[in-house]
């Protein structure tokens, strides 16, 4: 189980470009200080959950706890926000480790461009027509034809995003599961997807590429006109995200769960 340092005395700062979180940052480093983040014991991140990610992305594999402070909007990987005996607080946190997905998008002139994505590797069509897409995990296809809008693949962490939004399964932050989830599947249109251990390989070829183009997405990194992505857990790379001991990722995964 990770563990946080004994003593937390270094806090580094980092904020969205909001003026909610600018001015936050600034109260917060005249009360505990503005130390580098490679010097810091851990980095607090002011903003929403785009900040977050971008934030749980720039530290990976450094060692580096992120603890959310939510000066955003939606805040479900955000702590709620309060300035009073921050270092204490962090101290009691909980610390999950957050492993990536690794995506391998083929295009359209055979180039491979890989990228990391800790919410979801997406496939989306690019014009009116529907996306025709063959799913395979461990090169065994599962279903020869989706014809759909896309198809996502998610993490547990990322399993109350867009997966959620696609009326994907919320999966607790220890589980050793992908949710591999339909966008607007037309054919067959009963699917709603599925739970895959979390060591498969996944491959997604795109059908009738040229007359159907499709993107892919890992987070915020995108791939224009795709033939084949490929997904898998990282196993190699991790980040670590803190959240308040008494509101933790699995409290609010289940509360997600019980929402209506």
């Amino acid at each position: 189980m990770d563990r946080l340092p004994q003593t937390i005395e270094k806090l580094a700062f980092v904020s969205s470009e909001t003026d909610e979180a600018e001015r936050a940052r600034v109260q917060l480093e005249s009360r505990y200080g503005a130390n580098d983040p490679k010097q810091a014991d851990v980095i607090v991140a002011l903003g929403g959950d785009g900040l977050m990610l971008q934030t749980l992305h720039r530290f990976m594999n450094t060692g580096k706890p992120i603890y959310g402070l939510n000066r955003g909007s939606v805040g479900f990987l955000m702590n709620e926000y309060g300035e009073d005996d921050l270092p204490d607080r962090i101290a009691r946190s909980v610390v999950s480790r957050i492993h990536p997905l690794v995506m391998e998008a083929t295009d359209t002139f055979g180039h491979i461009h890989s990228a990391l994505a800790i919410n979801e590797v997406s496939l989306l069509r690019q014009t009116h027509q529907a996306a025709k897409l063959r799913i395979s995990v461990d090169d065994r296809v599962r279903m020869e034809e989706l014809a759909c809008d896309g198809v996502l693949v998610a993490t547990p962490a990322g399993s109350t995003a867009y997966n959620l939004s696609a009326h994907g399964p919320i999966l607790p932050i220890d589980a050793q599961l992908l949710a591999l989830t339909p966008i607007s599947a037309f054919r067959p249109r009963r699917w709603r997807g599925a739970l895959l251990p979390n060591y498969v390989n996944v491959r997604i070829s795109v059908l009738e590429a040229d007359k159907r183009p499709v993107s892919a997405a890992a987070d915020y990194t995108e791939i224009r006109n795709v033939i084949e992505v490929r997904v898998r857990e990282e196993k190699n790379s991790s980040s670590l995200a803190l959240f308040d001991a008494d509101h933790n990722w699995d409290e609010r995964i289940l509360s997600e769960m019980f929402r209506y």
